[in-house]
């Protein structure tokens, strides 16, 4: 019998502990005798202004560095791959999937289903991106795959994915946009964020509106998820979790260099 998914109340912290997070939900669904350990979500927001750098991304701009060193942004390293994500003005969600389809393009699908539901009850209906993905793009938002969500209106990237399998098991990363600051951004990729319709609600409207949909819409083991229980971090957790947050973190001085780090137990990211 498959445990019940787990919904984990959004907290702010920085970035290193959220990806700490992130990654280690992950590794907890791979432990001998998780085999039955139901999908978890949660949502959360960045204590400052911090770049997320995709686990692929390498040859990082200068100006990156600089805006560290001046206090402007933090940045960090996901485990998930994809393109670089400004999280100032967004609310990021991630979701742990132990049994997920092995298709690709089926399980994007499957897991943005509940946030298609959201914004569709708030009147501004999502849809699939189409274009290729450009390796030589740093923004995550400067583009729009099989992979994001667009509004069906005008054609603006609201949400943005990545993904990280490992052993069978999926990590999805999102960044829904909200109300991203046009001088920070231009700062860091030197062009606008993109034009989007105004969200009329609040984030904790926005968060409970997620919740619910999470409880219909969200799939488990080829099924809905009929019970979504709401759990915390635990202490404990918590304590396991500081101990690997070192390796999330960029160095400064590490432009044009390498920066996936080593033996790593990864199947793939996209």
């Amino acid at each position: 019998m498959t445990s019940p998914a787990r919904w984990i109340p959004p907290v702010r912290l920085r970035g290193a502990w959220q990806m700490a997070i992130d990654e280690w939900l992950l590794d907890q669904a791979l432990r001998p005798g998780q085999a039955n350990q139901g999908l978890v979500v949660r949502l959360y927001q960045w204590e400052r202004p911090t770049l997320s750098i995709g686990f692929h991304q390498r040859r990082l701009p200068d100006h990156w560095f600089q805006l560290v060193d001046s206090g402007t942004v933090e940045m960090v390293r996901r485990p998930s791959g994809g393109r670089a994500v400004l999280h100032e003005g967004d609310l990021t969600y991630c979701l742990v999937w132990p049994h997920p389809p092995a298709h690709r393009q089926q399980t994007y699908r499957l897991a943005c289903g509940w946030l298609q539901q959201t914004f569709r009850t708030i009147g501004l209906p999502l849809v699939f991106g189409h274009q290729s993905a450009g390796q030589q793009i740093s923004s995550c938002f400067a583009t729009h795959t099989a992979a994001d969500l667009i509004h069906a209106s005008c054609g603006a990237k609201r949400i943005g994915s990545a993904q990280l399998w490992r052993q069978g098991c999926l990590l999805q990363h999102g960044s829904i946009l909200i109300s991203p600051s046009h001088r920070l951004w231009r700062s860091v990729f030197g062009d606008d964020p993109p034009r989007m319709p105004a969200l009329n609600i609040s984030i904790d409207n926005l968060t409970e509106q997620l919740f619910l949909a999470a409880q219909r819409h969200l799939p488990l083991d080829g099924g809905r998820s009929s019970s979504l229980g709401v759990s915390p971090l635990t202490t404990a957790e918590l304590t396991a979790i500081g101990e690997r947050m070192n390796r999330y973190k960029v160095p400064l001085g590490d432009q044009g260099v390498d920066l996936m780090s080593p033996a790593r137990s990864i199947d793939s990211t996209t």
